[in-house]
């Protein structure tokens, strides 16, 4: 603050005697004041408190003003270019020259009163005039030239700086244009590119694009009456014929630079631009940029078509055009109120430029950019899609030829038609027709594969496609392409052949039944198109491929609508039919089945299409599965997958008897409990040996719920023999509760279009990751997760039933005794006790013993215990006596009992 005080003082001296010393003196004194006031801007790290920082300012730009004339007055190009740099330059005797530059560098960062006064200093014309030397008269290199780069650099630093913060004000433009330079430079811009000083370019064109954006009505009248937009775009037609496409782009960006910002002002150098053929100009450099990698083209290429794009809203009037809309369009569509806003198409020639590019190139940087323009000119307005499809048809005709186009931009090319149905609400009849064409025609399959993941994205987002892509004949079309390729599986037979279609055509082939099963999702009309075309046949036959078996169980199911039977007939012969080892096609298809039979109306058709029969047989195929350690095909299989069919077969059968009695009571009748008892005792895990059990005398006991805890969440060591069984149990709890077909033990599995079709082999990590975190059974799915099954009333009803299937309990009686394992007499004993106290405990309400009595099971209860647990001494036996005489206090013939 001193120092500045000190300076302010000793300005004043100066001001005060200025008016009476000779100019020479008054040279001396300023630059003797000037290194204070730099070393007291470093002091105070540029934070300024000096009163008369106007009038310093203006008394130095006028000095290097008067500097810079003196130097150029007279002198040849390359002399006075030489001149200049050494007035420059930071050392020798020419110091001062530097010392000026630099505070008027400095003050020009100040304020805007200060700034003005620069500009008033007639500094802005004089440094146009530096600029055009600088630009158009290269130095040739010295030996001093590695020495003084650093100086220049820095030297050109603060000349472009100074520059920049006198041309973005509207008085710097007015103030330059007295040099008369400024259309010279322009016009050297694109006549002398090539020749010009290199280290110039970037900063001359970044001072050109400032005086650009700060054009004026009179600069727009000078650079008029000079024809300087005609003159620099024929110069750049030459230029396009001999320079690197980069260069040219360059040169042409800066003088459309003037021509689009000049545009709010005036319409004048945009009409001299057009009418000196400025749009053939722009194709034809464009087209030469044809293989340029993305940074060879630097910024200046996008720069280009980024003006472009922004040159379609320049026009005096607006478009009027009107087209036919086509019907039927999407409810919410309506074309009256759309009301157009500033941001319409107004000038159609520019567009024209894109849209040459697009149909000429085959280059993927244009192509992709010119997508990339006509989206963003969507998203200004959604009038301008109509504006340009009803004029130019650019969608319309690009679709023609878009199969040549490299595969990334037939990726953009059809999210922008897809982008009109989605953003604009809008369904381009004509548009489809031609990509319903390219998918027939099929002549590239990439782009069919993108073509009709467009159209799928469509179809999914509203039931109208449906219809229109019915009555269009591309349903028909999937459907005979699709029986075309069933046919060719079926040939094969599973069998691998050297012609058999893979990669992108099996993709295709994916995406066409993702296709069908979209139009025929909530459409039975187009489900009874399927139907009537004969294609349930062909279509059961993509199940067999993991790729292909998500969208063909979606058409399955679609077709249970229209007849269960059919449904039912195909996916439990499926099951029924797999090879013991296709553990994950018979997993899908049971979730499936479970889908379908949340509709009640389903479980007659399950029943007699053999559903049942087909569930307990696909248990019985598992013998063995799950004993410990694993064999075979089952070791590779993994326990968890293992489980996980087991779980799933036995949701099917709760979900088919769920609030059914007439299934209820073909599977008591029919002995299927005591089946399913049989099938799940032979799994492996439980005891199958005829030896009678030792009784022991146990240490401790631990509840069922203990039991649980241990298998599922606890790091407590349980052998895996027993963890099976407690998962089986588990599995009957909720099956006597009836909440079996509600509950989800496991994660889904989704596998995607390229995975390899599994072995069934599961590392024991990924076994363990595939249980959902060791769920707790009794943890049920949000109500979101699953249909409401039944009526809410007839639950509320059964709410104090703890047992809702006898037979399950049957199920858990028989599998008591089953409970054991050689070498584990106590652990045995303990899980049956456990077991016993749960059964008792299921029994305890009036009601459940009702329903167990009324069932007609107890003497199949009692029958499957008696032979194992007979002896008075045996510690089941008192717990099982219990369990049959509050059975006996409901029973109706209670000598049932005895």
């Amino acid at each position: 603050a001193l120092l500045w005080e000190t300076l302010g003082k000793q300005f004043v001296e100066y001001e005060q005697v200025a008016p009476f010393l000779i100019p020479e003196e008054q040279q001396r004194r300023l630059l003797e004041f000037l290194p204070l006031f730099l070393k007291a801007w470093e002091q105070s790290a540029g934070v300024t408190i000096f009163p008369n920082i106007q009038l310093l300012a203006s008394e130095v730009s006028k000095l290097l003003t008067k500097e810079i004339k003196r130097n150029l007055n007279g002198k040849p190009a390359e002399e006075a270019r030489l001149a200049l740099e050494q007035l420059l330059k930071q050392k020798g005797e020419a110091g001062d020259g530097h010392l000026l530059l630099k505070s008027v560098y400095l003050l020009s960062q100040t304020d805007l009163r200060t700034m003005w006064n620069i500009i008033g200093s007639g500094l802005p014309a004089a440094l146009m005039q530096c600029l055009y030397l600088f630009f158009t008269v290269p130095l040739k290199k010295t030996s001093d030239d590695r020495e003084t780069s650093e100086d220049d650099a820095q030297t050109q630093e603060m000349l472009v700086k100074i520059m920049l913060n006198m041309y973005k004000e509207e008085q710097g433009i007015e103030e330059l244009l007295a040099a008369d330079k400024l259309q010279s430079l322009i016009i050297a811009t694109s006549s002398l590119w090539d020749q010009c000083s290199h280290s110039w370019k970037a900063p001359t064109g970044c001072v050109l694009r400032t005086i650009s954006k700060a054009q004026t009505k009179t600069s727009i009248v000078y650079l008029q009456a000079v024809d300087c937009i005609k003159i620099a775009v024929q110069n750049l037609f030459t230029l396009a014929d001999t320079l690197p496409a980069c260069d040219v782009c360059e040169a042409a960006s800066i003088v459309l630079c003037f021509v689009k910002d000049s545009y709010p002002v005036s319409s004048a150098l945009l009409t001299e631009f057009e009418s000196n053929d400025g749009y053939q100009l722009l194709l034809k450099i464009l087209l030469r940029c044809e293989g340029l990698q993305q940074d060879e083209g630097g910024p200046y290429l996008d720069e280009i078509l980024d003006m472009l794009t922004c040159l379609t809203t320049c026009g005096k009037t607006e478009l009027k055009v009107s087209g036919n809309i086509l019907h039927p369009q999407l409810p919410h569509f309506d074309f009256e109120r759309t009301q157009p806003s500033g941001m319409t198409v107004k000038n159609l020639q520019p567009f024209q430029v894109l849209q040459s590019i697009f149909q000429r190139s085959n280059d993927q940087h244009l192509c992709g950019r010119v997508l990339a323009a006509i989206g963003t000119i969507w998203a200004w307005d959604r009038v301008n899609f109509f504006l340009l499809e009803w004029t130019l048809q650019p969608i319309n005709q690009f679709t023609d030829i878009i199969h040549f186009k490299p595969q990334p931009v037939q990726v953009q090319f059809f999210r922008l038609v897809e982008s009109i149905v989605m953003d604009l609400s809008y369904v381009p009849h004509e548009i489809l027709k031609k990509v319903q064409y390219l998918i027939k025609e099929n002549t590239v399959p990439f782009c069919t594969l993108t073509a009709l993941q467009c159209l799928l994205s469509m179809t999914q987002k509203d039931l109208l496609f449906s219809d229109i892509f019915r009555d269009s004949g591309l349903l028909g079309l999937l459907l005979a392409l699709l029986r075309k390729e069933a046919k060719i599986l079926r040939k094969s037979a599973g069998t691998p052949l050297p012609s058999l279609k893979e990669g992108t055509e099996k993709e295709l082939n994916v995406v066409m039944l993702k296709m069908v099963a979209a139009l025929t999702a909530r459409s039975v009309r187009n489900t009874v198109v399927l139907k009537d075309y004969g294609m349930v046949p062909y279509i059961k036959i993509f199940l067999d491929d993991e790729c292909y078996r998500s969208a063909t169980l979606s058409i399955l199911e679609q077709l249970s609508v229209i007849n269960y039977e059919e449904y039912m007939s195909i996916i439990i012969g499926a099951l029924c039919s797999s090879t013991q080892w296709e553990l994950h096609l018979k997993l899908d298809l049971l979730k499936s089945l479970l889908r379908i039979l949340e509709s009640p109306k389903s479980h007659s058709a399950f029943r007699t299409c053999s559903g049942f029969n087909g569930l307990l047989s696909l248990l019985s195929d598992m013998e063995g599965a799950l004993q410990d350690p694993p064999s075979g095909q089952w070791a590779a299989a993994g326990q968890n997958c293992t489980l996980e069919l087991v779980f799933y077969a036995l949701q099917g059968i709760t979900a088919a008897l769920h609030l059914d009695p007439a299934n209820s009571t073909f599977f008591q009748r029919n002995g299927l409990f005591e089946k399913m008892a049989e099938d799940l005792g032979s799994l492996g895990c439980f005891w199958t040996e005829a030896k009678r059990q030792i009784p022991v005398s146990l240490e401790k006991t631990r509840t069922f719920a203990e039991f649980l805890d241990a298998a599922f969440c606890s790091s407590e060591p349980l052998p895996e023999w027993l963890k099976n069984c407690i998962w089986i149990l588990s599995f009957l709890d909720h099956m006597v509760k009836g909440t079996l077909h509600q509950e989800s033990y496991f994660k889904e599995r989704k596998p995607e279009m390229g995975e390899e079709a599994r072995d069934d082999q599961e590392a024991p990590q990924a076994q363990e990751e595939h249980l959902v975190a060791f769920k707790r059974p009794g943890n049920k799915l949000p109500a979101s997760a699953y249909m409401p099954w039944g009526n809410p009333e007839e639950k509320l009803e059964m709410r104090d039933c703890t047992i809702v299937h006898p037979g399950a309990v049957c199920v858990m009686v028989r599998l008591l005794p089953k409970l054991y394992k050689e070498g584990h007499a106590q652990l045995s004993q303990e899980i049956q006790c456990a077991l016993v106290d749960h059964i008792q405990s299921l029994v305890k309400s009036e009601k459940s013993r009702q329903v167990m009595c009324e069932s007609g099971l107890l003497s199949t209860v009692i029958s499957s215990c008696q032979d194992a647990f007979c002896s008075d001494s045996h510690p089941l036996h008192l717990p099982l006596t219990r369990v049959f005489e509050k059975l006996a206090s409901q029973a109706v013939e209670p000598h049932v009992l005895r």
